[in-house]
């Protein structure tokens, strides 16, 4: 029996958390440029979707990698919240609405901006990983995006994208 004394767990990053208001489209993998988990913002190079990367302005962004529903394959009996996205086939993208993603840095809150870390990799921030606190030349905010409040203890906030 789990007790929640504060509030309950905005969800698992990747997780589309208001279906009705979502547009998800499908796009190709690029299995030579692999995203490390769900949740995370990606871009179209030579026709396929891959993560936002170092160097990347705020432009590139194409819309955020999200969980499948159903989910098949050979990562259908992982636990929930551990999956590794495929580096190959179909992924889903969050083109417009509503997703838990994990915030790396920064506090997250109503309307407060996202950002993506692009340079300057360092513990807990990695490179492509969202953020809520500009940093300097190492981070890109996200047009369009915002967070709808604060995160959770484990550091799962939803954001709104393109709404």
């Amino acid at each position: 029996m789990v007790a929640y004394v504060t509030r309950m767990p905005y969800g698992i990053p990747g997780d589309v958390t208001r279906q009705s208001t979502t547009t998800i489209e499908a796009q190709v993998f690029d299995s030579s440029n692999a995203f490390s988990a769900y949740g995370l913002f990606g871009k179209i190079s030579s026709n396929k979707f891959i993560p936002v990367g170092a160097g990347d302005a705020a432009t590139a962004v194409y819309g955020l990698l999200v969980r499948p529903y159903p989910i098949t394959g050979a990562n259908a009996s992982d636990p929930l919240g551990t999956s590794v996205p495929p580096t190959k086939g179909v992924a889903d993208v969050l083109k417009r609405g509503y997703v838990a993603v994990k915030v790396n840095a920064g506090t997250a809150a109503i309307n407060g901006a996202v950002y993506i870390r692009v340079a300057n990799a360092a513990a807990g921030k990695p490179i492509g990983g969202i953020e809520a606190a500009a940093d300097s030349t190492n981070t890109i905010a996200v047009t369009g995006a915002y967070f709808t409040g604060a995160a959770d203890a484990g550091g799962n906030a939803e954001i709104a994208y393109n709404i």
